[in-house]
């Protein structure tokens, strides 16, 4: 929850708008400043005060304790101008919270923490427990002082500006499961790369479970804090010992059919509990479900008064899954690229694209991010590459122009992966959709994209195409619709279409959507020269319900629409 406190009547009125904006997320507390801050200091998870920042700080400064554990705060002037992110930028993310409140209001965010200001990905932000000398070892990498990466445990984190392996350095990041404190001029960041899967009988208490989970992993090594999940069979998923035991480490608790547990190959298969459960066995096969290795095999719990055991447990360590985001940067300008895209580009260690395209967003990488760029025509080695450097383990951003899945990288690259990695698909505004907006709204009903480059499709199958969208009397956008070596395809299509539509047909052209060298024009099916085209031009033809109206390019919803504007 958020507390939004204000002091006067100007405060009050961004108060409210932030407040009508997030009903879900915030509460207002009124009366004496002094009082409502320290009342939402108790309550909130974060805080928005709309007062001066001399005046919050005086009001905090005696409730601070630790920052891991204080709530972020974000001052907000009267004016609705700045919204500062002033205590718990990282741990109680108030850097986070200024941007959002900034969008809401209209205001601009102010972050002053060393690593955002840098562009460096904050080793506290990572979404992993972090152990250690934080402050030290970031301050090493904003000043370019060497740090190693030390990763007993591969894991897919963002860039980071780490010294090359091998390189001497006094100061370290390690990634690990195993337990442990952090050494000095050292940060440990705990993966979530442990499965722990248990099994109970019924009435085991939560107890037993819990210590047999606690004495497992300790005896072998290895953090709680990297549990991923417990997981189990699905006739034990309200089983209150083992529910209970997931809730106190924190993690979520997983469940399989005794079917699915029975098909892992497991080394302690047993009778009990293919009698009790339908399968030979729980512990061990709901940790294996899904590969790994397996640290700690099929234990049971020690009771103190001698009865049999009522609970076991074996602990995996899960294979690491790299990720690929595959990312549409949109048709070129900066603005119509999404803040998902955005964040994308942030959180990859490994960026790999056209070089004319990384020269687009390279002033958006972290520091560190290693680029793997390439020219025209080595589409599927940019595919086979991201994908490679995901399967290693890396956190990878394949970027292409539009959207990436029309026309792009997204095939090239799915084609390529398998079920091994994690992939994600950011969509991006696509050249049709950037010239259809300069165009007016040609493509306001039924219509198609139609690549005329014949390098991948044969031109058979392209016309074939051609010829069933003019039948259907679809709105055509053609993409890649000439160059220098291909200078027929397109003459060929609109004499497919000039024989289903009128000689008056409206036909848009856009060279360049969005960028700053950006031009259009409308013409006519008949009229089109198509020497004026060339491979950064998209061309779209309406269908006999198009009009031009008021100089735009309509295509209209509904028939008796156009009825009345025939």
């Amino acid at each position: 929850m958020i507390g939004l406190i204000s002091a006067t009547a100007a405060g009050a009125v961004a108060r409210d708008r932030l407040a009508a904006a997030w009903p879900e997320r915030t509460r207002v507390y009124d009366g004496p400043a002094g009082a409502a801050v320290r009342a939402a200091f108790a309550e909130c998870e974060q805080l928005v005060c709309f007062l001066a920042t001399g005046a919050v700080v005086r009001l905090i400064a005696p409730l601070l304790a630790d920052k891991a554990s204080d709530p972020g705060v974000v001052c907000v002037d009267e004016g609705g101008r700045f919204a500062v992110s002033l205590v718990g930028g990282h741990g109680g993310g108030a850097n986070g919270l200024a941007g959002e409140v900034a969008g809401v209001l209209g205001a601009a965010p102010v972050v002053t923490t060393a690593t955002d200001a840098a562009g460096l990905a904050g080793l506290d932000t990572l979404g992993l427990p972090v152990e250690g000398d934080v402050a030290g070892v970031s301050r090493a990498l904003l000043d370019g002082v060497p740090v190693r990466l030390d990763a007993e445990v591969p894991w897919p984190l963002p860039a980071l500006p780490l010294a090359p392996p091998g390189t001497a350095a006094e100061y370290a990041v390690r990634v690990t499961d195993r337990a442990g404190a952090a050494g000095g001029r050292e940060v440990v960041l705990r993966p979530p790369s442990l499965v722990v899967g248990v099994g109970a009988s019924a009435g085991a208490p939560a107890e037993e479970v819990l210590g047999l989970v606690e004495d497992a992993l300790r005896e072998a090594g290895l953090s709680p804090r990297s549990v991923a999940r417990l997981a189990t069979v699905d006739a034990k998923a309200g089983e209150p010992g083992i529910v209970a035991a997931a809730e106190a480490l924190g993690v979520p608790l997983v469940t399989y059919s005794a079917a699915e547990l029975a098909g892992v190959d497991v080394p302690h298969p047993s009778d009990a509990p293919l009698a009790a459960v339908g399968t030979p066995s729980v512990a061990e096969a709901a940790a294996l479900l899904g590969g790994g290795e397996l640290l700690v095999p099929k234990r049971k719990s020690a009771r103190a008064d001698g009865r049999p055991a009522m609970a076991t447990c074996a602990v995996v360590r899960r294979p690491v899954r790299g990720r690929l985001a595959v990312v549409g940067l949109g048709p070129g300008a900066r603005d119509l690229l999404t803040p998902r895209a955005r964040g994308e580009l942030r959180r990859a260690a490994v960026l790999v694209g056209l070089d004319q395209y990384v020269d687009q967003i390279r002033d958006l990488l972290r520091p560190g991010t290693r680029i793997l760029e390439s020219g025209l025509g080595a589409e599927e080695e940019r595919a086979r590459t991201a994908v490679a450097e995901a399967r290693a383990g890396h956190a990878v951003a394949l970027i292409g122009s539009g959207d990436a899945g029309v026309y792009a990288m997204a095939s090239p690259a799915l084609a390529e992966a398998s079920d091994d990695i994690d992939v994600v698909g950011v969509p991006g505004v696509t050249a049709a959709l950037a010239a259809g907006a300069i165009l007016g709204a040609p493509l306001g009903h039924d219509h198609v994209s139609i690549s005329l480059s014949d390098l991948h499709t044969p031109w058979e199958v392209i016309e074939r195409r051609v010829r069933a969208a003019a039948e259907s009397d679809l709105v055509v956008t053609f993409y890649n619709p000439r160059s220098r070596g291909r200078d027929w395809q397109l003459p060929k299509a609109l004499a497919i279409l000039a024989g289903h539509r009128d000689p008056g047909t409206p036909v848009g052209v856009v060279r360049n959507a969005s960028r700053p060298d950006e031009s259009s024009r409308l013409t006519t099916l008949a009229a089109l020269d198509p020497a004026t085209v060339d491979m950064m031009t998209v061309v779209t033809v309406g269908n006999t319900a198009t009009r031009r109206i008021a100089g735009r390019m309509v295509t209209p919803r509904g028939y008796r629409w156009q009825g009345e504007h025939a």
